[in-house]
């Protein structure tokens, strides 16, 4: 290992004070020269009563793209050294990245030394500070680093994890290394996370989430996004929505906070990678919406003002700014809106500012790492126009500059850096309370690793007795982080106010549960006596946790949700995720309700949802019974009949439900000629079994143009249709009162493919002509949102669905073709109107997929 250490000012470091005004009105310059630190300063504009300060520049820190404070508050940067050195990217093999720690001395806010702790990385892209060291992700390995002598220099590397990432490209690679408040570690672009735990590490799978750097809320929900859509989160806990294999959840787990893609930067920005298709640049050449949107950050401290509390802040070192997003929660929903349009949080007229990185610092400051140079498209996907206009506009060179900048309020003064290391046990118990969330974080982690049995006791105790649920929160992790998990505390725990605290007792009771009967029943008649006065936030737990419980005790659970919550898609989803080998049990249930006589458009998905689930179970008795069950009755006009066979029906568009279920014989409800189903339908339903004398052959019921992945498609595309677009358009594509036009039979659906992406991608307002029938507000709503978070294999799953149900026959709809159409209409920031679309069409040539 390699030590370079130096104090002061070095060549190319500029020191800013505090006190230094800010320029307000930088003007743009035409062409796009390196500046120094200084140069640059003055070509920020932040939002007004803050300033940006510089806390370090090159050669301190070159190439800079994730930084973390350790809990002395010193500064460990990333820099990815080897990245696009040259237009063909030749030096990304070469052992020349780096991991250095910078010191702030004096106190002032500004890094005075620099220690690299690890040198000769291939490519690093991310660290989590562990005790004694880091977790290292380099070369598309994780690594475990320690410092064992207490010099900032890392004495051992070992490789912790060679399957870390299957990907070298960066902004395709794992990346993140986020220590959640559950104690695991997440990574953006990755199914993988790791935990301590006594005394051994433990590696998981997880749900693969975000693109570039990931952050969590005061809850622990993690908050991340991807490069064309900005604000993306997790509405419920890792690993519950997967728990079910016969159910593919929807909702939950990257959970679109905002589709609003709109950018201002103040600057032209003509060297973006589609910058030559029309609509991503206005008249200006400035970007109109996000292209490689990353590290979101929440905010929480009360360093700025009080309405910056929670708000998520996003890099878009494309368009030279970062974006302030302004989060509001409803039940269990969160979303976001820009609450000041047309105006950035920061933006910069130096068109080598580039935010690869943002985090909240111990003083409550906004840290951004600016990775400073022309190029930050990775080779592989350099488009010809781009490599034009970055060898002609000479943006190729310099690199190896870098600088890390700090927001603040204007009145902000520096205070000392925290000092952790020399704590004791109950000045960290009180942090836990602290009003930054830097410091919780913090003080949580180290109790944790410290394990020591004197703590176990005070955290007790401000679980119980403290006035602040933050703390209580930390306190309760910070104590199943030691392994040691109470229930006499959780189950007191059920009784507060705070449906964040009685979610997490429920949660962490779920545990003693599997191995405990007697906590099981109790838990179950605790939530029992939960769930008539539960809020939305509540039930979604209570519907997560019944997983622990009985089938009776589940049941009698679930059904007070479904009644009351049972329109909202999460919770859908949460019971569905609870209920893996019993939905019979509850399709059995609801069959003989008698209070469920009149349908509702959630009751109905969910019908629908158990009996996909019960069909993709393959119980053959099971399947057998709940025809049986629908035998003897007048279920002609009957709405739950209908949902159960439909939903039998389309499964058979999966080859691999497709005659996988032997019956013993033809089932007489199949002999009906009364069934609520077209012959179509029909055809579907039967060629799902198999009897004695009955050998079925695939299938009229999706129509001949869809192969097999298509009809894949098509049965996946159902449930993300339920979920998505059946609430205005109706189960049945009839279009519903008030909400949406019909899409049996209609013009716009069957129509060119493109158009109808197009559609689903930036929504539609206006009037709406449908099989020679005008549709307007107040018949139908005055606009379809857009559903650009969704991504492409989901809306080409949604769209090729539709195109081939009700009668409708068009062909599929691949991913390929949607991520194309996403790409060509970029730009696109308002709802389509139908005679603009229609020009749209006819004037623009938009290509296909191959071109």
């Amino acid at each position: 290992m390699l030590r370079n250490s130096f104090i002061g000012t070095a060549v190319g470091l500029v020191l800013l004070t505090a006190c230094e005004p800010q320029v307000k009105t930088p003007v743009e310059t035409e062409n796009s020269p390196a500046r120094s630190p200084q140069e640059e300063l003055e070509t920020f504009v932040v939002e007004e009563g803050f300033k940006i300060q510089l806390v370090a520049s090159e050669p301190m820190v070159q190439d800079p793209v994730a930084l973390s404070f350790d809990e002395d508050g010193r500064l460990w940067v990333v820099e990815m050294r080897g990245f696009m050195t040259d237009i063909e990217g030749s030096e990304e093999d070469l052992p020349i990245g780096r991991i250095s720690v910078l010191e702030d001395l004096d106190g002032d806010g500004e890094m005075d030394k620099s220690t690299v702790y690890l040198d000769s990385l291939v490519m690093p892209r991310a660290l989590g500070l562990i005790k004694g060291g880091a977790l290292v992700a380099e070369n598309n390995s994780l690594w475990m680093t320690q410092d064992l002598d207490g010099d900032l220099v890392a004495d051992t590397k070992v490789l912790f994890d060679s399957t870390y990432s299957q990907n070298g490209i960066p902004e395709h690679s794992d990346n993140g290394l986020l220590r959640a408040m559950d104690n695991w570690y997440y990574s953006a672009k990755s199914r993988l996370r790791y935990r301590y735990q006594n005394g051994e590490w433990i590696r998981d799978s997880t749900e693969a989430r975000g693109q570039w750097g990931m952050s969590q809320d005061d809850e622990g929900r993690l908050i991340y996004n991807y490069n064309w859509s900005q604000l993306h989160g997790d509405l419920v806990p890792a690993n519950y929505l997967s728990r079910n294999a016969n159910h593919k959840p929807s909702t939950g787990i990257d959970h679109g906070l905002t589709i609003d893609r709109k950018v201002f930067p103040i600057r032209s920005n003509p060297a973006v990678n589609r910058g030559y298709i029309p609509g991503t640049l206005d008249e200006r050449n400035r970007l109109l919406e996000f292209t490689a949107a990353c590290s979101p950050v929440v905010y929480r401290s009360t360093v700025f003002p009080t309405e910056y509390y929670g708000n998520i802040f996003v890099a878009e070192p494309s368009g030279n700014l970062i974006k302030r997003n302004v989060v509001e929660e409803k039940g269990a929903i969160l979303t976001a809106f820009d609450p000041n349009p047309g105006k950035e949080f920061l933006a910069s007229t130096d068109e080598r500012f580039r935010p690869t990185n943002t985090a909240i610092g111990p003083d409550g400051g906004l840290y951004i790492t600016d990775m400073y140079r022309g190029l930050i498209q990775h080779g592989s996907y350099v488009t010809p126009y781009l490599k034009e206009q970055t060898i002609d506009r000479g943006l190729v060179l310099p690199v190896h500059l870098g600088r890390i900048w700090k927001i603040v309020p204007e009145d902000w003064q520096p205070s000392p850096p925290p000092s952790y290391s020399k704590m004791s046990v109950a000045e960290m118990i009180e942090n836990l309370g602290h009003e930054n969330g830097w410091h919780r974080d913090m003080a949580q982690r180290l109790l944790v690793e410290k394990n020591d049995p004197e703590s176990i006791a005070p955290l007790k105790a401000l679980v119980n007795n403290s006035e602040s649920d933050l703390a209580r929160l930390h306190a309760v992790w910070a104590l199943e982080g030691m392994g040691i998990l109470d229930e006499t505390l959780l189950f007191d725990l059920l009784q507060e106010k705070s449906p964040v605290l009685k979610s997490v007792a429920m949660r962490l009771l779920e545990r003693r549960a599997a191995d405990s009967p007697q906590i099981a029943t109790q838990l179950g008649e605790a939530m029992s006596s939960m769930v008539n006065s539960a809020s939305q936030k509540e039930a979604l737990q209570l519907a997560l946790s019944s997983s622990t419980l009985n089938t009776d005790q589940a049941l009698s659970i679930l059904k007070p949700i479904l009644n009351t919550y049972g329109e909202e898609p999460l919770i859908r989803d949460a019971m569905m995720s609870s209920l893996e080998g019993r939905e019979f049990n509850f399709l059995q249930a609801l069959w003989s309700d008698p209070d469920l006589k009149q349908g509702e458009m959630g009751k109905e998905i969910f019908l629908e949802t158990l009996t996909t689930a019960v069909v993709k179970n393959g119980d053959s008795e099971q399947v057998s019974a709940t025809l049986a069950m629908l035998e003897g009755e007048d279920i002609q006009d009957d709405w739950k009949a209908k949902v159960i066979l439909t939903g039998m029906a389309i499964q058979a568009g999966d080859p691999k439900s497709t005659a996988s279920i032997s019956l013993a014989k033809e089932p007489d409800l199949l002999k009906s000629p009364d069934l609520p189903l077209d012959e179509s339908k029909l055809d579907a339903l039967k060629s799902l079994f198999v009897w004695p004398g009955h050998e079925p052959t695939l299938l009229a019921a999706t129509g001949s143009l869809l192969d097999e992945k298509a009809r894949i498609q098509f049965t996946e595309g159902r449930q993300k249709y339920l979920t998505t677009c059946a609430g205005c358009h109706g189960s049945d594509g009839a279009g519903a009162t008030r909400m949406g036009p019909p899409l049996a039979g209609s013009e716009w659906v069957l129509g060119d493919e493109k158009r109808l992406a197009l559609i689903i991608l930036h929504g539609m307002e206006g009037p709406l002509e449908v099989a020679g029938k005008t549709y307007d507000a107040p018949d139908i709503l005055p606009v379809m949102p857009a559903h650009s978070t969704m991504d492409d294999g989901s809306i080409a799953a949604i769209l090729t669905y539709i195109r081939n149900e009700w009668g409708n026959q068009a062909e599929p709809i691949t991913g390929r073709t949607v991520s194309f159409t996403r790409h060509r209409s970029q730009g696109r920031v308002y709802p389509w109107s139908a005679p603009e679309l229609n020009e749209h069409m006819e004037k623009q040539s938009i290509g296909s997929p191959e071109e």
